[in-house]
């Protein structure tokens, strides 16, 4: 694993997002606006992510799912898997791969909200040093991954995608261990689901991952 360095100095959005404590039960904070980089920076500095671009929408849910730094989950199985180097892991070696990968319908899930305009508004922020992917490979093949944005000690994780079986979880387990290692205090998984479940992830109310998410923000680290 290589440091890909500092992040390019970070553009100003043209929007100012509401509070997000203002907002209705459902999460929905605003309609509109664009994916440029100062925008989708601001948006996740006040606890904001979008979902989806016809038209844009964002949300801030309340519960909100974080996976603990030093709570992860691993199960004897993927524990297994780790320890007999059943994938080689990089990071930020195929940032467009591991995007396009999460994006690609598969069984169970013909539709995807990471559309063409998402695809380039993410490859956009890791050219710029504020996106970071995990890879894992077999081989020359890229057997899955896991990309998310980087702000502070605060990592915002996005989409991960699994080609072969533990793929993705091998990537997350990487990506925690790296986050600790830099200094990372908040990994935001945004919004529950049963793969995140089997990782340890946990809901938490939205006024203390505000909290966090303040603290991480002013923190310093080291770049991933």
């Amino acid at each position: 694993m290589t440091h890909p360095g500092t992040p390019a100095s970070e553009p100003v959005s043209r929007y100012c997002f509401p509070d997000p404590e203002t907002v209705y039960e459902d999460g929905i904070v605003a309609v509109g606006g664009d994916l440029a980089p100062g925008t989708l920076l601001a948006a996740y500095r006040a606890g904001i992510f979008p979902w989806s671009d016809g038209p844009i929408t964002w949300w801030s849910p309340d519960p909100r799912a974080i996976i603990l730094l030093d709570g992860l989950h691993v199960s004897r199985s993927l524990a297994r898997t780790i320890r007999r180097g059943a994938f080689r892991v990089t990071v930020d070696t195929a940032f467009r791969q591991v995007i396009e990968g999460c994006a690609a319908a598969r069984p169970g899930r013909e539709e995807t909200w990471i559309s063409p305009a998402f695809l380039e508004a993410y490859t956009r922020l890791a050219e710029m040093g504020w996106c970071h992917s995990v890879e894992c490979w077999q081989g020359d093949r890229l057997a899955g991954g896991v990309y998310g944005v980087a702000i502070g000690a605060w990592f915002g994780g996005e989409s991960m995608f699994s080609a072969e079986r533990d793929a993705s979880k091998v990537a997350i387990a990487a990506l925690v261990v790296r986050l600790r290692e830099c200094g990372f205090v908040l990994f935001d998984a945004q919004v529950m689901n049963p793969h995140l479940a089997t990782l340890g992830a946990v809901d938490i109310p939205r006024a203390e991952y505000l909290a966090r998410l303040r603290v991480a923000l002013a923190a310093e680290t080291r770049p991933l």
